[in-house]
């Protein structure tokens, strides 16, 4: 326990640090007026003019817009797979709806996948239709977040920023730069990257093996960075070609969450305002930190039924204690939980190990931080989804003190609260309906692997993934038939636009205002006073919000476990 929570603190020392460099280097690429060869060759294929200033309006339909395009154009290349080239398998093309589940999937920056990856696509469908995808779809969230600081940044002006040059900046700058290094990483710790679909091995036994691979290395490179989630194999970061040794292990969740939180620096230095982009990072960490917790101990503690069938003492000798159903021995239970913690804490959904293995309350864990969406979250996404409850929580200080509430020299008024609003209930409407209408569907009790409490969680972490953009499965459940694959694939397009778009509606509005000057009432932002407000806000809201739910499945899971149930 001692090696695990002494590696626990250094990977978030280093968190630190490198959220610091990268935070200096996105500044740098949201504020610079220079625009390189390969941007500008970009602007103009594109046919868009770099010196335009869009609206919040113009800005968001530029987004909405450009995803719907590159949604359809991954959509086509799935439908029309069997004919592409690269493919000396033949994998046929996908089904209707599960292409339609498949580009919504990663397009919204949430890698759910209904699939399994090396036997469904082709090399050529994983590059030119599924890594393109994780490109664009983090561009866009990393975007959005631009125009979003700026909204808040400015006063008396109408414009946000240009979202075409946020995009392709940070492609060009940003992404693809760090991705091509981290992959140069990762082909020497000997993950594959290559064209050819196969490789034919002899085992001992004198049987032929079919070893399949393809460029592997590039496509998680951009998962994690982009805190996309895909998996280039049906076992995703468990398996040997995506995540080979310790330091890929590392290496993956620092990716995850650099961008994240390297956007609090970056916010704190747009805005000369760095205690509060601090103030926001520690929100981050103190959430990150206490789940961690949680599902450490739930998996070091185990199954209590266990112990008296000695199944602990045989497992000692492996791993000490704890619960390893689902896990990999070369990681254990601290580097499993702490992947668990972070993979759904960035909204990433690569995972490491089996979730549907986890003890009732270790899978409480991920569901609660895909339900808050706000525990550092996705690319751009999750800074957003925070400021947004920031915003919250100082109209509900003010309302309580009767004074109008401010926030970053902005006054919060009626027009600005109602877009905040609909962002914030926008996302358990999404869940919660969703996972009533698959629990009353017929067939989704023959799609379950496990009944009681834990088919429930299935079906809850199904929806909460998707509409958190996470992409990570409970498992047990089986997803691919028109119903899921539609339905999922509906929520996570819901889930990225219906909290997104209102709130670069609320930079927009803000961005026209004028500053006031503080007052003896102002609420300060940048204090540790507020820092433990606004996560009790989050999880006051996400608590009244989602305990119902939670209580239906882990809760009383790990309750009827207790007196010898399981399920």
């Amino acid at each position: 326990m001692v090696n695990d929570i002494a590696q626990f603190v250094l990977i978030l020392l280093v968190l630190t640090g490198l959220a610091v460099v990268m935070g200096k280097w996105l500044t740098r690429v949201l504020t610079g007026a220079y625009h390189g060869a390969p941007e500008r060759w970009t602007y103009a294929a594109l046919g868009v003019n770099p010196a335009e200033k869009m609206s919040w309006q113009r800005y968001g339909m530029a987004l909405l817009l450009s995803n719907a395009a590159m949604m359809l154009l991954g959509y086509m290349l799935l439908r029309i797979q069997g004919w592409l080239p690269f493919d000396s398998l033949q994998r046929a093309a996908q089904t209707p709806d599960l292409a339609f589940n498949t580009a919504a999937s990663f397009v919204t920056n949430t890698n759910w996948q209904s699939y399994s990856g090396e036997s469904s696509l082709s090399n050529f469908s994983q590059m030119a239709a599924i890594t393109f995808l994780m490109v664009v779809s983090a561009a866009t969230g990393i975007a959005a977040c631009a125009g979003f600081i700026r909204g808040l940044s400015r006063k008396n002006a109408l414009d946000i920023g240009n979202y075409w040059v946020d995009f392709t900046r940070i492609i060009y700058r940003v992404l693809l730069p760090v991705c091509f290094f981290l992959a140069l990483v990762f082909v020497w710790q000997g993950m594959p990257q290559t064209f050819t679909s196969e490789t034919v091995a002899t085992t001992l036994e004198g049987l032929k093996q079919h070893i399949l691979m393809g460029p592997v290395a590039s496509l998680e490179s951009i998962k994690h960075i982009g805190t996309d989630g895909g998996g280039f194999f049906g076992m995703n970061a468990a398996h040997p070609f995506e995540n080979p040794t310790p330091l890929t292990n590392t290496l993956h969740m620092l990716s995850m969450l650099l961008i994240p939180g390297a956007l609090t620096y970056a916010f704190g230095s747009m805005l000369a305002r760095r205690r509060q982009g601090w103030c926001f990072f520690a929100v981050f960490m103190v959430m990150l930190v206490g789940f961690l917790a949680l599902v450490y101990t739930a998996e070091q503690h185990g199954n209590p039924l266990m112990t008296p069938l000695g199944v602990d003492q045989q497992q000692s000798a492996l791993q000490a204690g704890g619960n390893m159903e689902g896990k990999e021995l070369r990681f254990g239970i601290g580097q499993t939980s702490l992947f668990v913690a972070i993979t759904t804490a960035a909204t990433t959904g690569s995972v490491n190990a089996m979730h549907d293995s986890l003890m009732p309350l270790g899978g409480l864990v991920p569901l609660s931080e895909m339900m808050l969406n706000d525990v550092f979250g996705g690319d751009g996404v999750g800074f957003i989804n925070l400021v947004t409850f920031a915003i919250l929580t100082v109209f509900l200080v003010g309302m309580m003190i009767g004074r109008t509430p401010e926030f970053l020299g902005k006054k919060i008024e009626a027009r600005e609260m109602k877009f905040v609003m609909l962002a914030v209930l926008a996302h358990p409407l999404c869940i919660l309906a969703f996972t009533a209408l698959a629990i009353c569907w017929p067939g989704t009790s023959d799609a379950l692997n496990n009944s009681g409490p834990h088919g429930f969680s299935e079906v809850l972490y199904a929806y909460t993934s998707a509409t958190a953009n996470n992409g990570s499965a409970f498992g047990g459940l089986s997803t691919n038939t028109p119903f899921f694959n539609t339905t999922i694939g509906l929520a996570m397009l819901f889930g990225r636009f219906f909290t997104l778009l209102p709130m670069l509606a609320v930079a927009g509005v803000l961005a026209a205002k004028k500053s006031v000057p503080e007052g003896p009432g102002t609420l300060p932002t940048a204090t540790p006073l507020f820092t433990g407000l606004l996560v009790f806000v989050v999880l006051l809201v996400g608590g009244l919000t989602f305990f119902p739910a939670l209580a239906l499945g882990p809760i009383v899971e790990q309750l009827l476990m207790a007196s010898g149930h399981v399920f």
